[in-house]
């Protein structure tokens, strides 16, 4: 007769068939603190179903821009009525705050980690898993859509501010 295997659940890599939408976030922030971006995604098994970016900030941090895509992504979620998600992002920092490994200290992020926990509780099932930069690419390139157009748009009405003086 074979001994009995104890196995800890909790331990045990979780397969989630049936939740087929996945968020990735991402912020980035020029010089740290400075000119912030987020962006995200939703995809579903097969392709990207909807996709944002927001200008944060001239003055924030990376910390600041990556809760910023994490809550916009919520959200946009939330609003498409998706109710079982994955979400993925290359901040350890956030992502161990949402899991609960770490605790949020800083009192620059509290209310941004306070209003993504509380945009969690609004799904059925939800997973955050911390991913490689490498395998982000395009929430990052959204965060940094979004701080191109902030310039461009800047350049542009500074421009107009220069010619309507003459």
């Amino acid at each position: 007769m074979l001994p009995k295997i104890k196995t800890n659940e909790k331990k045990c890599c979780k397969i989630h068939p049936e939740i087929t939408f996945k968020m990735n976030f991402d912020g980035c922030s020029k010089n740290n603190p400075g000119l912030a971006g987020a962006g995200y995604t939703i995809c579903d098994e097969t392709k990207e179903l909807y996709f944002g970016h927001f200008f944060v900030g001239e003055n924030a941090t990376n910390n600041h821009a990556e809760y910023a895509g994490l809550i916009l992504g919520l959200e946009q979620a939330i609003e498409f009525g998706i109710k079982r998600m994955i979400v993925e992002g290359d901040s350890l920092l956030v992502i161990n705050q949402m899991t609960g490994q770490y605790k949020c200290k800083s009192p620059n992020l509290i209310e941004l980690y306070e209003k993504a926990k509380k945009l969690e509780k609004q799904f059925e099932e939800i997973y955050f898993n911390h991913i490689l930069r490498n395998e982000n690419k395009r929430a990052d390139e959204l965060s940094n859509i979004a701080v191109d157009e902030y310039l461009k748009f800047k350049s542009a009405r500074e421009l107009k501010e220069t010619i309507s003086v003459f």
